[in-house]
């Protein structure tokens, strides 16, 4: 095995090899440049209309040099001191300046070109590798202007397989050759897409997967010899030819322990060959735990340096109180513990082991390794409890809407969620309504799915921790050992103020939202009762309410004015949404008149379609860290 090298950069990631496993003359090339201390970006204008548009671009908050204009232009130099040179002129002049200098796009820094007009702006070279295409797009923005941007992957909407690493967080081994890999991807060719992990780069692979690429969730199911590029997030080690790029999310965490002394090159050697033995990239560790004993031992932080990851030692109490599947006498006797590398895997990881203790012998001195992978990005079967929104399909989160895509199986409140949103469902996606379903036949439903580690999205009305029920869902499940996350929605409050055209607070009058419901079938503690709540008179939202609006009008009019202004909102962004205004003392029989008694959300208060008032936010004579 080769030693290992990294680097650590303005990206915050970190580039390993291993023989054999990574292409490292592409990955070292690919990110050499970056380990000098560059600057950021420099403008060079030609002219005094050029050296206009740079001023205009600094006063708009781009943060870079300038070339003032009788500054001769080293263009050598620039390559060598900045990331990005951003001229401003003639396309023509721009490559006359820097074709003596380009070497390849592995090395050349991001060069882009921009009219003095500031019309039009081209990345020129090191447009994907050197960034100049993210930053054209950033240019472009600030002026208005059309970015002009040729690169397959972008101009064809697919996947910058070099860029995924910097953009999620994972680090990339390659087993072929990067760029012929990337254009058989480009290319159409087919892909295999292994995923063995679960985070923010999985869920948008999934989400927006190309018609050439099939989604695997099992190496030994992917057939090799019919693809021609397997794509692969994974912490685990694999063979599948020179046709592999492998990205390595830090999901494992390492349990460790070692004797006094234990020598530092040793240790690191075992460790990464027992790794691999057991078929773990070293790319893919997240952290080292050990015993607070421990904290200061040389090997140890040798071992975490050299992976690129924090040393965490942990108390011995803590460790102490986990059942762990080899505990040992000697080392309670030792640490206080029984055990140190399973427990504080165990504890890193919130899970169990994936590797349980392995001795292993560096020079004279015994040490212990064991792993477990990180439980929120462990591939299995998971529940994401997603807010669908106040209705529209358009106002589901981009999140919401990724794992609606990627989701196996998707229990709606159909009583609360219109169907459409699960239309966002993939091809093979089973989708059920629990509006029907008690507690039980709901968990039941999901816990089908989870057992066989496939994702379910729980799609409930709103922002489902808003009345959305879930608590006793969460309860069952941690019963059950089902993992499960929260993807936040718009609540139907704040449709509404939209939907109103109304700021819910006023400037030095109401400054308070109160989210209550009435008394119905569910009590509401006395402290909470609306009487008590109305004596603020802030903005009120009365959600579930609309059966109750004799009680709740008549509790409001004990505090608020008779001629308070109200908003009854059915069905907020539905096709079928409706609202009426009234005053406080017509609440009940409007509600009335319009038989309404489901989806019914009253607002209540002097905010509703107020435009008296200024803020301090936008007083020119308000200064804060923005406007100093």
């Amino acid at each position: 095995m080769k030693k290992s090298f990294w680097i650590c950069s303005d990206r915050l990631f970190s580039l390993i090899y291993l023989s054999g496993v990574c292409s490292s003359s592409y990955l070292l090339s690919r990110y050499q440049k970056i380990i000098y201390p560059l600057k950021s970006s420099i403008l060079i204008p030609f002219s005094e209309a050029g050296r206009q548009l740079a001023d205009r671009l600094v006063a708009l908050g781009f943060d870079a040099d300038r070339l003032a204009g009788g500054d001769a232009i080293d263009t050598a130099l620039l390559f060598e001191r900045y990331r990005a040179l951003v001229y401003i002129g003639a396309l023509g002049i721009c490559v006359r300046h820097i074709a003596p200098h380009l070497q390849n796009k592995k090395h050349d820094p991001a060069v882009i070109n921009i009219d003095v007009n500031g019309r039009f702006v081209q990345p020129v070279a090191g447009g994907h590798v050197g960034g100049a295409n993210e930053l054209a797009q950033q240019l472009a923005h600030l002026l208005g202007a059309t970015p002009v941007i040729t690169t397959v992957s972008d101009t064809t909407q697919l996947w910058p397989l070099d860029l995924l690493p910097a953009r999620y967080g994972w680090t990339m081994e390659c087993s072929g050759r990067m760029t012929e890999l990337m254009a058989r991807f480009v290319n159409g060719e087919p892909t295999a897409l292994l995923l063995e992990a679960r985070d923010a780069g999985t869920l948008f692979l999934e989400s927006d997967c190309p018609p050439h690429v099939t989604i695997y969730h099992d190496a030994l199911r992917i057939p090799v010899d019919e693809v021609a590029v397997v794509l692969a997030v994974t912490p685990r080690v694999y063979d599948f030819g020179r046709k592999a790029v492998y990205y390595r999310p830090r999901m494992v965490h390492l349990g460790v322990g070692c004797q006094r002394d234990t020598p530092e090159v040793e240790l690191i050697q075992v460790v990464t060959d027992a790794l691999v033995a057991k078929g773990f990239s070293p790319l893919s560790v997240a952290s080292v735990g050990t015993a607070m004993l421990k904290h200061d031992e040389p090997a140890l932080h040798a071992l975490a340096q050299q992976l690129g990851v924090p040393l965490v030692p942990i108390d011995e109490t803590i460790l102490a109180g986990y059942d762990t599947p080899s505990p040992s006498d000697r080392v309670q006797q030792v640490t206080g513990s029984p055990s140190v590398a399973e427990a504080a895997a165990m504890h890193l990881s919130g899970n169990v082991p994936a590797v349980t203790k392995q001795k292993l012998r560096a020079g004279e001195k015994h040490a212990t390794l064991a792993l477990a992978i990180d439980r929120d990005r462990e591939r299995r079967g998971f529940v994401e409890i997603v807010g669908a929104g106040p209705g529209d399909p358009l106002l589901v989160t981009v999140r919401g809407k990724m794992l609606l895509q990627s989701a196996d199986l998707i229990l709606y409140a159909g009583s609360l969620v219109p169907v459409e949103l699960t239309r966002y469902g993939k091809a093979g996606c089973t989708v059920r309504n629990s509006a029907a379903m008690d507690l039980h036949e709901q968990i039941a439903t999901m816990k089908a799915f989870t057992d066989r580690g496939l994702l379910v999205v729980r799609l409930h009305t709103g922002d489902p921790c808003i009345y959305g029920a879930i608590q006793e869902q969460m309860a069952e499940m941690d019963r059950l050992g089902i993992p499960y996350r929260i993807t936040p929605g718009v609540s139907s409050f704040q449709a509404a103020a939209a939907a109103l055209q109304s700021q819910f607070t006023i400037p030095e009058e109401v400054q308070t939202i109160i989210l209550t419901r009435g008394e119905g079938r569910t009590p509401v503690p006395e402290r909470e009762q609306l009487r008590h709540l109305a004596r603020s008179q802030s903005t009120m939202c009365i959600f579930l309410s609309a059966t109750l609006a004799g009680e709740v009008q008549a509790q409001l009019l004990e505090h608020y004015p008779a001629h308070t202004p109200v908003a009854i909102c059915h069905k907020l962004t539905w096709k079928e949404q409706q609202i009426w205004r009234c005053t406080l003392d017509a609440l009940a029989h409007t509600i009335a008149q319009h038989q309404l008694t489901a989806t019914t959300l009253i607002v209540v208060g002097k905010a509703i379609d107020n435009r008296s008032g200024l803020s301090k936010l936008y007083d020119a004579n308000f200064k804060h860290l923005f406007r100093p």
